[in-house]
């Protein structure tokens, strides 16, 4: 049934482009598109930058390359400090549904398993790794723009267009009621949606005080990456998780 919605909503949104002889973004119509598509592909890689405010405390940027691939696979490797040379590697159904991280800080690294929700992988985050990637935030976007245009309690506008990670994108605020027991995610969003792929390439979001509290990014976002098992396998040779250590388990098929 949704997906016959979100096709009818998708065409309803094409027509009105093309009869407006130009890209417009309705509330949602760029959000179901970037999912159909999503759907059809199995990984994607990006720049991934991430900025958030812990404890009242807004730290600072932290850049990684991120490697996405169905079922629920993620590889990152830290570019820039802080944290450069940190890897991290999950996959769901693998490795007791721990994350495999390795630092590089000491002089020959090492690499440790934690609880993928436990307090030394969360410390400095506000999210755990499982709620990484694209089909999760789209998701959450969904579901707050379905209920703010059901109620009728979203405020919607468009703020032009705007060159982001060097792709163009139209970039839109929503905004809800300032009242957090409506069970929306935030209070304000400001999103950099790509015009090709539909992509939310930037995402600002701001709590029902108005600061910024998260600040999302995807640069250099390939779509359909071909990403193999090798990518996600701890024993890759092109990654620093110790090769020595018995708990590292191949990841052929994490889910056996």
């Amino acid at each position: 049934m949704f997906q016959m919605v979100s096709l009818l909503i998708i065409t309803v949104v094409i027509a009105l482009n093309v009869s407006a002889g130009q890209e417009r973004i309705v509330p949602i119509g760029w959000v179901l598109e970037a999912e159909a598509h999503l759907a059809r592909i199995d990984s994607y890689t990006a720049i991934f930058h991430k900025q958030e405010r812990v404890k009242g405390d807004l730290r600072d940027e932290e850049v990684a390359f991120f490697k996405f691939k169905k079922p629920f696979k993620i590889y990152m490797k830290w570019i820039k400090d802080p944290g450069k040379g940190r890897e991290v590697l999950y996959a769901d159904g693998w490795n007791q549904n721990q994350i495999k991280v390795h630092e590089s800080w000491m002089k020959a690294g090492f690499t440790v398993d934690l609880d993928a929700k436990g307090f030394l992988a969360m410390r400095g985050s506000r999210h755990p790794i499982t709620d990484s990637g694209l089909e999760n935030f789209l998701r959450i976007m969904r579901r707050d723009l379905e209920n703010g245009m059901r109620s009728g309690e979203l405020t919607y506008r468009e703020l032009g267009e705007e060159t982001v990670y060097g792709s163009r994108s139209q970039k839109v605020e929503y905004i809800v009621p300032r009242d957090k027991t409506k069970g929306y995610y935030c209070y304000r969003s400001i999103i950099n949606f790509d015009v090709k792929t539909k992509m939310p390439i930037r995402v600002k979001i701001y709590d029902w005080n108005d600061a910024l509290v998260e600040d999302y990014g995807y640069e250099n976002l390939k779509l359909d990456a071909g990403l193999t098992d090798a990518d996600f396998d701890p024993k890759n040779p092109e990654y620093g998780f110790s090769p020595s250590d018995p708990k590292n388990p191949p990841l052929k098929n994490p889910l056996q």
